[in-house]
């Protein structure tokens, strides 16, 4: 199979270029978003990253529950999962119920890019969570965040990152990340035939599964307009977590660095539990 295509696993059915069409699965995605409820959250994200890493698949497939079937990409002639680091800093994390109350925070999710019933999404290992107000989810909805301290230094030209460091410390989570920004648009990443397809499975995954504390599965959902990301250059990348997990290791490249000033999500709250 020529490098660039997405390959999915025997029986499923994830998204290629002779199955889908990833323009117009794309527009519906990025269409009006859904009515927002008392309960859901809408938040602005600052200092948004995307870094992602090929791993060995089948390791990857190891760590998910049996239902979820790895996202397989085609590499340099080489089948390889992904799995990313998502960090940014919420500005303005508020519940509709309470427009008035925000909470300012960094965090970032660890996530991979998966299949659940034949459609693409991703898998949470976890979250770190730069507040106090961590407990709250952890014990509301028993999801996985973990309470770290992070430090973000960025510094933005126009759409352009001149440089963006973070340093988180904690005991699940810790990370460094030294990062410069470039110009060039996301565009087709490698493992992907087209840009669309980039988006629609690295950069615009909406629906998220993740093993609550109490071992069952959850998931919740997010929208958001399609991001304007731009590539960047990974000076230094570590990530704890997926060395923890035998994903990567200390001296692992990132596949790919993708980062965007400023965006708004919306996040559809409370996580329900998925039935067996």
């Amino acid at each position: 199979m020529p490098s660039g295509q997405v390959h999915p696993p025997p029986g499923s059915v994830g998204p290629s270029p002779a199955s889908l069409d990833d323009n117009t699965a794309l527009a519906k995605l990025s269409s009006a978003a859904p009515v927002l409820r008392a309960s859901d959250v809408t938040t602005t994200l600052a200092d948004f990253a995307i870094i992602t890493f090929a791993v060995d698949p089948d390791r990857l497939q190891r760590l998910l529950p049996p239902e979820f079937s790895v996202q397989r990409v085609v590499i340099d002639g080489a089948e390889r999962g992904l799995v990313s680091a998502v960090p940014f800093r919420d500005l303005d994390f508020r519940f509709q119920f309470a427009p008035w109350l925000r909470f300012a925070f960094g965090q970032t999710n660890y996530r991979a890019y998966v299949l659940f019933r034949g459609e693409p999404c991703v898998w949470f290992f976890g979250t770190s969570l730069a507040t106090p107000f961590v407990l709250v989810p952890q014990l509301l909805w028993r999801l996985p965040w973990h309470y770290a301290r992070m430090r973000f230094d960025t510094a933005w030209q126009d759409e352009r990152c001149r440089h963006y460091h973070l340093h988180t410390t904690a005991r699940w989570g810790r990370a460094a990340v030294e990062i410069e920004g470039t110009d060039e648009p996301a565009g087709s990443l490698p493992g992907f035939a087209s840009e669309a397809q980039t988006a629609l499975i690295l950069t615009h995954p909406l629906q998220g599964y993740f093993r609550r504390r109490d071992g069952r599965v959850g998931s919740y959902s997010v929208w958001h307009e399609r991001l304007r990301l731009r590539r960047g250059i990974a000076r230094r990348a570590r990530f704890e977590l997926l060395e923890e997990l035998g994903l990567i290791d200390a001296l692992s490249k990132p596949h790919s660095v993708l980062l965007q000033e400023r965006t708004e999500f919306h996040v559809y709250l409370p996580p329900h539990i998925v039935a067996g």
